[in-house]
C-alpha cells in the first residue's frame, strides 16, 4: 500500500467522510475551517505526506501523474463572506469565494474592489497567490497593494494572522504581502481581507485592464541555478515557511 493510501486512512479516521472526495481520481481534501485545515497539515508533516493546495484550479489544475501521490487541498468550501465594514473600509471573506462575486456583496454597501471587477475567474485565495494584477493609466496595480490581512496554515500546522486591518500600522515589511505571488507554496490562506473604497470610486478604474497571470516573480526564483539576489531571497523564505517542503513545486 502506498504512503498516500495509508495517510487517506488517517484523514477517514480522523474527519468528517465528506471532507475526502476524489477529483480526477485524486484524494482531495475540503477544509471548512482553519482548525480543521491546521489539523490536516500537523498531519501531514509527521507523516511526510505532500500537500497541493487549490482554489478553482485555474492556474495550475491537479490532474494527472505528476499530483498522483499528493493530498490535494481544495478551498472550495471555504466560501464566506465573514465580514464588511463600511466604517473602516474592508471586507474578509474565504479564500474559497469567488473573486468576481465581491463588488456584487460590496454594492448594497456602497462599496467597491477594483480586482473584483477584472475578468478573472477564480477565487480570492487563487487572485492573491497569483498576485492578479491589472493596468490603469500605464502604470500596475497589482492586488497586493489592496491586501490587508489573512488568516493563513502554515505548513506546520500553524494558524497565523498577518497583516492589519488598520490605514496605519507598525512600520517595517508587511509579512502578509509575502503571500501574493505565491502560489500556495508557503501556506493556506484560509480568510482574506482586502481594503474596499466608496461605491463612487469605481468610475476611476473603468480603463482598467486585467494583466497575464505572471508565473515567473517567486516560482523561477526557487530554481536553484537561478543565482540572482530576488531568486535567493525566495528560497529562504520557501525554506523558513516550509522546512519540511510539505508544499512541493509540481
Amino acid at each position: 500500500m502506498s504512503k498516500i493510501a495509508d495517510f487517506l486512512d488517517t484523514i477517514r479516521a480522523e474527519f468528517p467522510d465528506d471532507r475526502l472526495t476524489f477529483q480526477k481520481r485524486l484524494a482531495t481534501f475540503h477544509p471548512e475551517s482553519a482548525d480543521e485545515a491546521a489539523r490536516l497539515f500537523k498531519m501531514a508533516g509527521a507523516a511526510g505526506q505532500q500537500v497541493y493546495i487549490t482554489g478553482y484550479g485555474n492556474n495550475i489544475d491537479p490532474d494527472g501523474e505528476s499530483f498522483a501521490d499528493l493530498l490535494i487541498v481544495r478551498t472550495d468550501r471555504l466560501n464566506h463572506v465573514h465580514e464588511i465594514s463600511e466604517t473602516d473600509l474592508f471586507v474578509r471573506v474565504g479564500s474559497g469565494y469567488p473573486m468576481r462575486e465581491i463588488n456584487k456583496e460590496l454594492e448594497s454597501h456602497q462599496l467597491y474592489t477594483p480586482h473584483s471587477a477584472l475578468s478573472y475567474v477564480g477565487s480570492t485565495g487563487g487572485a492573491v497567490a497569483v498576485n492578479l494584477s491589472a493596468e490603469l493609466n500605464g502604470h500596475d496595480l497589482p492586488i497586493k497593494k489592496y491586501f490587508l490581512q489573512a488568516e493563513i496554515v502554515t505548513p506546520k500546522g500553524e494558524i497565523i494572522t498577518p497583516g492589519s486591518i488598520c490605514f496605519k500600522s507598525v512600520s517595517g515589511y508587511d509579512i502578509v504581502k509575502i503571500y501574493a505571488a505565491s502560489w500556495g507554496l508557503l501556506g493556506l490562506m484560509v480568510s482574506i481581507t482586502f481594503r474596499v473604497m466608496p461605491l463612487t470610486a469605481a468610475e476611476e478604474y473603468a480603463t482598467m485592464k486585467m494583466k497575464a497571470i505572471d508565473r515567473r516573480h517567486f516560482l523561477s526564483g526557487l530554481d536553484e541555478s537561478i543565482s540572482e539576489t530576488d531568486a535567493i531571497y525566495s528560497r529562504k523564505i520557501k525554506a523558513k515557511f516550509d522546512p519540511l517542503s510539505i508544499l512541493p513545486i509540481v
